[in-house]
């Protein structure tokens, strides 16, 4: 605390002005000090509301990165499921295909096992038909 020194009529004035002056310019720094903090604390305030507001839309992208992740990840499911399904059609297609083909080739061998032993039989019978000629000549006088 300060004293100031006293004169006839009380303490000096030039003392006392002084000392008012003193603290009329620290209360005016120290005002101009609290001025400037609520300007920063005002664009502080700004910047928070600026990253809450930022932090929010990065929140709603990532939900919406999400659910597009999960709609690519349910369809690359479907046509997956869509391509082992036509395989499988296209499979038993060609299985039965084969199978037909394979039945195919079974009638057709049997059918030239069929022509081959009547050809067989043919052959046979025109051989024993020459041999009974051969056999006819023989008795045959000249």
């Amino acid at each position: 605390m300060k004293k100031f020194e006293t004169e006839n009529n009380g303490y000096k004035k030039d003392d006392v002005n002084l000392f008012v002056q003193e603290v009329t310019k620290e209360y005016e720094g120290i005002l101009n000090k609290l001025k400037n903090k609520e300007k920063e604390i005002e664009l502080l305030q700004k910047q928070i509301e600026h990253y809450k507001n930022l932090e929010s839309t990065l929140n709603r992208a990532v939900l919406v990165a999400e659910d597009s992740s999960n709609q690519i990840k349910k369809i690359a499911r479907e046509e997956a499921s869509t391509i082992i399904d036509q395989a499988k059609k296209n499979a038993n297609h060609i299985v039965n295909d084969a199978l037909l083909k394979a039945q195919k080739v079974d009638i057709e061998a049997d059918e030239l096992r069929r022509s081959l032993k009547l050809y067989k039989q043919r052959i046979k019978a025109t051989i024993e038909e020459q041999l009974t000629i051969v056999d006819d000549i023989d008795k045959i006088d000249f």
